[in-house]
């Protein structure tokens, strides 16, 4: 679903990616790992439209996308989450979730002005998606709270929520268990089986090891912008390069 050529991003002579080449499966759970300023987030961003690369190629779905705009990579079927979860925090749930689909919508201030039949049509629709996306995950008991006052597990999901809202195909996931509990992070690892079982690929990022053994089909390894290694979990468990710079030795095999 995904290709990658040699992608390689510069900041000011500091290169935070360098020359990473791979490819990510449609339908499997992709992680990247590697310790802090690895180039992990700097990668998503460069796949996400976010920064554009100094050199190399990214593919979706045998299309170049190269340096295209945020808007257009995600309306290709590509959405991002963040480290953080930032909401509308005076604005309900669902209402957080109904911007999503905006990215679908093509009503404008004419529109708007007038009340057009049109208009009415996606704001149900927007709704009607949103809504969706917040059965999917497990959410809807909170649809009409607002958003100042849900929980931090709780955000994640909205996080999830608001991607699917877009009408995806690839999800890139930045540490969808960064600052939740262990069973919370088994909930959320399930939600993400059930992402890629209802029709979606997804690649994250994400620290917490334990999950990323259990929950990915690939992973890729990046230290100082470089891809050290990639594979299964069972190969990344015994690549030394990989024990030494970032795993250790309690996920080394026995």
């Amino acid at each position: 679903m995904l290709e990658i050529v040699s992608l390689t991003k510069q900041f000011f002579g500091l290169t935070a990616v360098d020359h990473v080449s791979t490819r990510f499966e449609r339908g499997q759970v992709s992680a990247i790992i590697g310790p802090n300023g690895a180039g992990k987030t700097t990668f998503f961003n460069l796949v996400a439209g976010t920064h554009k690369p100094s050199s190399g190629r990214i593919v979706f779905k045998g299309r170049d996308v190269t340096g295209l705009r945020p808007d257009h990579v995600a309306r290709l079927g590509i959405a991002r989450t963040f480290q953080t979860t930032h909401l509308f925090d005076n604005a309900t749930v669902l209402d957080n979730l109904i911007v999503g689909h905006r990215l679908r919508t093509r009503s404008g201030l004419w529109d708007v002005l007038v009340n057009t039949q049109r208009l009415q049509q996606e704001e149900r629709l927007c709704r009607d998606k949103a809504q969706e996306a917040l059965d999917f995950v497990g959410l809807s008991h909170i649809a009409n709270r607002i958003a100042a006052d849900i929980t931090q597990e709780e955000r994640k999901r909205v996080a999830f929520a608001l991607a699917l809202a877009t009408d995806p195909e690839l999800l890139l996931l930045d540490e969808p268990a960064g600052g939740i509990n262990p069973e919370e992070t088994v909930g959320l690892a399930a939600l993400i089986r059930k992402l890629v079982d209802h029709g979606r690929t997804v690649c994250l990022i994400e620290h917490k090891m334990d999950m990323i053994m259990r929950l990915a089909d690939k992973i890729v390894v990046l230290n100082n912008g470089c891809k050290i290694a990639e594979g299964t979990p069972a190969e990344i468990r015994r690549d030394p390069l990989v024990i030494e710079a970032y795993l250790g030795v309690d996920h080394a095999p026995v």
